[in-house]
């Protein structure tokens, strides 16, 4: 596994000053792995800087927050909006990429594409934007800089699906779809709509971590003249190591189209550290958030957590009570170890086998694997009292304060531009 970085221990702790600040390049949501790394950052005294991707007016035009809307974020916040990709974007004749596709009906879209020579400008056009306007928040961010700071950038962009109605029908048949709906991921990516989202994906994902870290070198540079210094940080994911037949072992998710973008993202974070930027892209394990539910069955290796917690530390006292709270919310609690042998058999099937080898990684679905992968989620969470109480509420929890605390402290010095939290890691951090 060439490149393969896997995070096993928890990090040194960093001595941040009161003071030092976090950078948040990119809007802090609920439920989001940023929150553990805000969390950490708040118990050794930084300062957070928020951000915002700005909202969009009635007649679609970029704009910041309004008073109202700002008057329960936290000081300091820089106003500026950070909304990336180029999907509402103009080209010469005035219409967005979404223009070209808003009449295209669905048994249609096979053949439906945005001109390529519109896709170039509007993605050069938003890029152009995207940097003024990211020059635009360094230079509100200057004036919070003091003397001998340590300033810890956080890059939160991810995703960029284009707000247009063709899409979200495509891709729920592309992550949910079974039977006559099974939509393959593959055929749908290299169609001319696919070809739009991968573009604008790599912009939102990738390319604002470049253009973070380049349009920061005269701060950087200051910074580092005032006695202070800087790190990078970015969310990857490119699957983890979670417990499979008793040991840590590689897995992932497919199909997750996005890996592509991700990809890209590792690209800048290993050509940055080359030159000498202290800037690591931290691939976390798998979890369910609000923005990840259209990933249906990405959760399976989230449960196996709890069997991680007690293999290192089964008579530590958080373990104890995960697995009372797991338990709590099953409709029988004996049933924690059938999902951990439905666990079990999802891993050793065949079909997830072969979506799940790192150097073919990011893979598209097969029809038999992405139907296993749904059943399998059914499955479990039919186990639950409650659909909307998850056993993975309280596992995301924890992988949220331990990527945290990991892309804080080791982030401050990484020592690799891409690394991998596992869920070895993950408990490390826990105790």
């Amino acid at each position: 596994m060439k490149n393969y970085n896997p995070i096993r221990s928890a990090p040194k702790a960093q001595p941040f000053k009161k003071g030092d600040l976090l950078v948040l390049f990119g809007e802090l949501f609920n439920r989001g792995y940023a929150n553990g790394l805000v969390e950490e950052a708040e118990k050794q005294g930084m300062t957070i800087v928020r951000a915002t991707v700005g909202r969009r007016d009635e007649n679609l035009n970029l704009r910041k927050l309004t008073p109202e809307e700002t008057e329960n974020i936290p000081k300091p916040f820089i106003n500026v909006p950070l909304e990336a990709g180029f999907d509402l974007e103009k080209d010469q004749s005035g219409k967005t990429p979404n223009d070209y596709l808003k009449e295209v009906k669905l048994s249609e879209w096979k053949n439906a594409a945005v001109p390529k020579e519109s896709l170039t400008y509007c993605r050069d056009h938003a890029r152009a934007r995207f940097k003024k306007q990211t020059q635009d928040f360094i230079a509100e961010l200057e004036n919070l800089v003091q003397p001998g700071q340590h300033v810890h950038f956080a890059h939160l962009m991810a995703g960029g699906v284009p707000r247009t109605k063709i899409v979200m029908p495509l891709m729920n048949r592309v992550f949910k779809g079974r039977g006559d709906r099974y939509l393959s991921s593959r055929e749908f990516w290299d169609s001319g709509i696919g070809e739009f989202l991968k573009i604008n994906f790599h912009e939102v994902t990738a390319e604002t971590f470049n253009i973070l870290v380049e349009e920061t070198t005269a701060l950087r540079n200051k910074i580092k003249s005032d006695g202070g210094t800087t790190s990078y940080v970015a969310y990857g994911y490119h699957g983890t190591d979670i417990i499979i037949n008793n040991e840590y072992a590689w897995q992932s998710y497919a199909p997750y189209i996005q890996g592509w973008a991700k990809c890209g993202l590792e690209d800048y974070s290993t050509s940055w550290s080359k030159k000498g930027i202290a800037c690591c892209v931290y691939n976390c394990p798998e979890i369910l958030t609000n923005s990840s539910s259209i990933f249906q069955g990405i959760e399976v290796p989230l449960y196996n957590l709890v069997r991680a917690m007690k293999k290192e530390i089964p008579n530590h006292p958080l373990t104890i009570k995960l697995e009372k709270d797991c338990r709590a919310v099953l409709k029988n609690p004996d049933d924690l170890q059938k999902i951990f042998d439905t666990v079990d058999a999802f891993f050793k099937s065949p079909e997830i086998a072969k979506t799940s080898v790192y150097e073919g990684w990011p893979q598209h679905s097969t029809k038999e694997q992405l139907e296993l992968t749904l059943g399998t989620s059914d499955a479990i969470i039919d186990l639950h009292r409650d659909e909307k109480v998850l056993m993975t509420g309280s596992l995301s929890e924890l992988i949220f304060r331990s990527c945290g605390h990991i892309m804080l402290h080791e982030g401050a010095k990484p020592a690799k531009p891409v690394a991998w939290i596992g869920h070895d890691a993950v408990v490390a951090c826990l105790h």
